[in-house]
């Protein structure tokens, strides 16, 4: 299993593009299975969940191809940066034919659950064991499910496997909470259904709003996007056509904070400002200096780092993914901040390893910690805990005094496209080893 050997002290300069964002990339992917048409996806990260779905589309008889050639990079991403040719995907939904996914392809990635709306819209019917993926406390299914039963899909009883059974029919749906992946769900089983479905306490999050672009850019007639309440008007079909994935907001957010903790001068192309307006609020608040340009943003050292407080919230507010990342900025911040994660519980199992480091941390609860800084921290051993903590421990390497090693970078790869790349690029000095 891979590692990460990351040299800390080292001041990060230059201009790094952002690549397409994983969040918004898997559902996407599996809303081309609504197609009678080829589709095509421009600035696809090549990172391994999208592997992942690429192995179970095959399952299903769905054909995937790249277009054009990726250069070298990480062992999981082997892109290049997430804006060549090399991250254009082709994806044939014509020869889809089953509706059984596996359980050992559903148990390396939980997103493999947003298959359950574009398969009951195309088949009637399907067969998903539980879902795998980062381990981030009591992820439930229900928000799915009771969404998908308002449609008017049947349950089955198993004690094994996610059964359901039925063509989805229009109608009101209350979502039990603002899921993101259920969300998504319910959008995709509605898009060809007749009639007019209206979608309330829907996640507006910006990979929401790229699946809608998405869908209507094939043809699928979706009004709200951006709101917490969604119509949309069935159509008969969908044809084929080309979309761009949006940027991705949380590796921005990352690459943000690594230039920041560095102090150095980094610019960041390929950003969306508005998807991260509370995240950039909280690192002024914290004393980051940075200037927008169109979409690009460029830092300066800060001068000082200031304590911050943060609360994790549904979009617009400051997203659960940065919460691990921020934290380090944290640690080298002058007075006491506190993390507060409202949506997952489990997530701030990484504070574990930055107290190894050398921070001081108070847990108040398993969902709210005090930190206070600053303090140096030492490299010693780490591991990352999910794909988000992965990247709050290369952050924390990149400052710490010596070598650090990091294990279980697979989290990593299945949510940066070459991170290390990336950040080596920008004079990080990191080494990949088995």
């Amino acid at each position: 299993m891979s590692k990460f050997l990351v040299k800390g002290g080292r001041v990060l300069n230059g201009t790094v593009r952002v690549s397409g964002s994983k969040n918004a990339t898997l559902p996407i992917m599996c809303a081309a299975l609504l197609a009678d048409e080829k589709v095509i996806l421009q600035n696809v990260p090549r990172i391994s969940d999208v592997e992942t779905m690429r192995i179970i589309f095959r399952s299903l008889g769905v054909k995937t191809s790249w277009k054009g050639k990726a250069v070298a990079g990480s062992k999981a991403s082997c892109g290049s940066g997430g804006s060549g040719d090399g991250n254009t995907l082709e994806i044939d939904p014509r020869g889809l034919k089953s509706a059984r996914i596996t359980h050992d392809l559903v148990s390396k990635m939980r997103a493999s659950s947003l298959l359950l709306g574009p398969l009951l819209a195309r088949l009637g019917k399907v067969s998903l064991a539980f879902p795998g993926g980062c381990v981030l406390g009591k992820r439930s299914m229900g928000a799915h499910l009771d969404g998908l039963r308002q449609l008017g899909i049947e349950l089955l009883p198993s004690d094994k496997d996610i059964k359901l059974v039925g063509r989805p029919k229009a109608g009101v749906v209350i979502m039990p909470e603002m899921s993101v992946t259920a969300t998504e769900n319910i959008i995709m089983a509605a898009v060809k259904t007749k009639g007019i479905t209206e979608v309330h306490l829907a996640a507006c999050e910006p990979h929401v709003q790229d699946l809608c672009r998405m869908l209507n850019t094939l043809g699928a007639k979706i009004s709200g996007v951006g709101s917490n309440s969604l119509v949309i008007e069935g159509v008969e079909s969908l044809g084929g056509g080309t979309h761009s994935i949006v940027s991705d907001y949380l590796e921005a957010g990352t690459l943000a904070l690594a230039a920041v903790l560095t102090r150095g001068e980094v610019t960041l192309e390929n950003v969306n400002r508005r998807d991260l307006d509370f995240f950039f609020f909280k690192l002024k608040e914290a004393g980051a200096r940075f200037k927008f340009n169109g979409n690009s943003v460029t830092f300066k050292p800060a001068k000082k780092l200031h304590a911050v407080n943060i609360k994790t919230a549904v979009h617009p507010g400051f997203p659960t993914d940065l919460q691990a990342p921020f934290s380090v900025l944290m640690t080298q911040a002058d007075g006491l901040s506190e993390v507060f994660e409202t949506l997952f519980e489990g997530r701030l199992a990484y504070l574990f390893e930055l107290e190894k480091m050398g921070s001081k941390v108070a847990f108040l609860n398993p969902h709210q910690a005090k930190i206070f800084g600053p303090t140096p921290l030492h490299a010693v051993p780490i591991a990352s805990c999910d794909i988000r903590a992965g990247a709050a421990m290369v952050l924390a390497a990149l400052i710490a005094d010596g070598q650090t090693e990091i294990s279980n970078v697979v989290y990593i790869d299945r949510g940066y496209e070459d991170l290390e790349g990336k950040l080596t690029r920008l004079g990080a000095k990191i080494q990949r080893v088995e």
